[in-house]
């Protein structure tokens, strides 16, 4: 029932705690128990759950999502040691788990992924194990009929091709495309990246320190081209490595950006995480707004 579940967000909490208690009072129209779920929750709110807690408003079930909390988390903390709230560890699947997911729902259908295939979905799966499963019935649609015989035996071979065509990267492609559109200046790529990770409920936090790592990465790199690297020696020192389809994309930027105007960069962007954490500012527009200036100094320097 849809009138029973409330949505919020950490950003809606920061601008007005009193809301978590308004919406676990409320009564639901056709009655019920409700649900209030609170997405992207960060250290920054736990003392307005400590609040809520200490004196629960309603009956509502509160569930709280958040991201990777370390054992020194406030938020993990505080829901590990009430009783009336409880914290439940979700890990993220590992390589070798991924890959007996797609094996094992592909051979259920009589397909085999050619090792290409299964290098991009292992790239491009991963971040959410129902997404995962969701994609995976997709590329098995598109494949064909069970035990379309393209080989011996009645399996059916994936392919690269039908891979890329079925199955969208739900693991990192959207913080990718904003950070590339960002590094080039592309002022209305960035905007349509942006919209696709909000769309995906990618957290304002978790791009801007994607956006650092890769400016970090970036940095190193054109340290090593002073050093008398080529760009592909550059490229070759990225952690983790680059996918292919990036590579033409980063070299651009290689070229667009120097040590000093990365510095520049990286600060921006350090600072904007932590006016995320600290300043009760809705981190999307103070994100959206970093990466947006970041976009103009890349059209500056192709000037």
């Amino acid at each position: 029932d849809p009138f029973r579940i409330s949505e919020l967000s950490d950003s809606d909490l920061k601008q007005d705690p009193a809301r978590l208690s308004d919406e676990a009072a409320s009564i639901a129209m056709l009655g019920g128990r409700r649900v209030v779920r609170v997405r992207g929750a960060a250290d920054g709110s736990a003392k307005v759950f400590e609040s809520f807690l200490s004196d629960p408003a309603g009956d509502a079930l509160i569930l709280v999502e958040a991201g990777e909390l370390g054992p020194r988390s406030s938020l993990r903390t505080l829901f590990e040691s009430a009783k009336n709230a409880a914290a439940i560890a979700c890990y993220a699947d590992g390589r070798e788990q991924i890959e007996s997911l797609i094996r094992a729902r592909l051979a259920a259908e009589d397909l085999v992924p050619e090792p290409a295939a299964l290098d991009y979905l292992l790239q491009n799966l991963g971040s959410d194990r129902g997404v995962t499963q969701n994609e995976l019935e997709k590329l098995i649609l598109y494949a064909g009929p069970k035990a379309a015989a393209d080989k011996p035996g009645g399996k059916r071979i994936v392919t690269l091709d039908d891979a890329r065509a079925s199955v969208g990267d739900n693991a990192g492609t959207s913080l990718d495309e904003v950070i590339d559109a960002a590094m080039t200046g592309d002022l209305d790529g960035l905007d349509t990246a942006l919209a696709r990770a909000r769309a995906a409920d990618t957290n304002a936090i978790a791009i801007l320190n994607a956006l650092s790592r890769h400016l970090m990465q970036l940095h190193l790199a054109a340290a090593r081209l002073e050093s008398g690297s080529d760009a592909e020696g550059a490229l070759r020192g990225f952690r983790p490595p680059l996918h292919f389809s990036r590579k033409p994309s980063v070299q651009g930027q290689m070229r667009l950006w120097n040590r000093r105007r990365l510095d520049r960069a990286l600060a921006l962007a350090l600072e904007a995480e932590g006016q995320c954490k600290s300043t009760g500012q809705p981190d999307v527009s103070i994100c959206g707004q970093t990466l947006f200036r970041i976009a103009q100094g890349a059209r500056s320097a192709r000037r």
